[in-house]
């Protein structure tokens, strides 16, 4: 279920909280899994429409 996507990992942010999701990258996909049910699987998004997505944050393109 998990295999691609190497090494999963979760934003230094959540400290030791273990409800927010995990990202895993793999050659063309960026896998995406919530850490409290990893057993129902990921999303997997392609590499670039992640980035689009992590740099939306960054500009503040969903603050309200």
């Amino acid at each position: 279920m998990t295999k691609g996507f190497g090494e999963w990992r979760k934003s230094s942010y959540s400290g030791t909280q273990s409800n927010c999701v995990e990202v895993g990258r793999g050659r063309d996909a960026v896998g995406i899994r919530d850490t409290k049910n990893r057993e129902a699987g990921h999303l997997a998004v392609p590499v670039s429409r992640f980035q689009d997505f992590i740099g939306a944050v960054k500009d503040g393109t969903f603050e309200r």
